[in-house]
């Protein structure tokens, strides 16, 4: 009788814990269901707008040519001397005024192409800062950057931005700070900006590690 007793205890105990971690395993996929969803939470967590080209964790698709697109060649697989990882950003700006702007630039979008016309975007709650590195091909290239600013049926919350800065030929972290922006909706992830007055014979400079902290 006292076996069956300690071997009924010993059944309930091992179910309580199967009970236990089957809770755990369910708080997990919350989780990422709710990162799959665009809900963000605080915590030491970092959000990357865009890393290595075949990354799983690239959240915004640089879609969003403005200006004179005809004087940007973008390369996203640029292997030789990135930041991290096999491959960083590569973008030149020809400075030609091809659509008769002389100024370009570049938007990170999510979903690609989203001008505000389709509902996407995140949730980046609590992020405090976007940091991302940079650096140019013979230094001194100029450009400003941005965190949100598209304004349409589905608008972004909050835009915030950085510069213009002079770049210099060695890697080199940037940050936009966030605190007090209302990150609740953010489609626009990031951007880069630059026009004919700051660079009157063109530029090439090089971006990587794009992320929210």
């Amino acid at each position: 009788m006292r076996k069956k007793v300690l071997l009924l205890i010993g059944m309930i105990g091992l179910g309580v814990c199967l009970i236990i971690a089957g809770g755990k395993r369910s708080l997990i996929a919350q989780e990422e269901w709710a990162e799959t969803e665009g809900e963000w939470e605080v915590g030491g967590y970092e959000f990357p707008v865009y890393t290595d080209i075949n990354s799983p964790d690239n959240h915004f698709i640089p879609s969003g040519w403005m200006g004179d697109y005809g004087d940007i060649t973008l390369d996203e697989n640029w292997q030789e001397n990135p930041h991290s990882g096999e491959t960083c950003i590569k973008i030149t700006y020809s400075a030609k005024a091809t659509q008769g702007n002389r100024w370009a630039g570049i938007y990170w979008q999510n979903p690609a192409n989203n001008w505000g016309t389709v509902d996407g975007g995140f949730d980046l709650t609590g992020a405090s800062k976007l940091t991302f590195w940079a650096r140019g091909e013979k230094g001194g290239e100029k450009a400003e950057f941005k965190v949100g600013g598209i304004r349409n049926r589905y608008s972004d919350s909050a835009v915030a931005g950085l510069g213009p800065v002079v770049l210099s030929k060695e890697w080199r972290k940037y940050e936009i700070d966030l605190k007090g922006k209302d990150m609740s909706y953010i489609i626009g992830g990031f951007c880069w900006v630059t026009n004919q007055v700051s660079n009157p014979e063109g530029c090439t400079f090089y971006l990587d590690d794009i992320k929210y902290e």
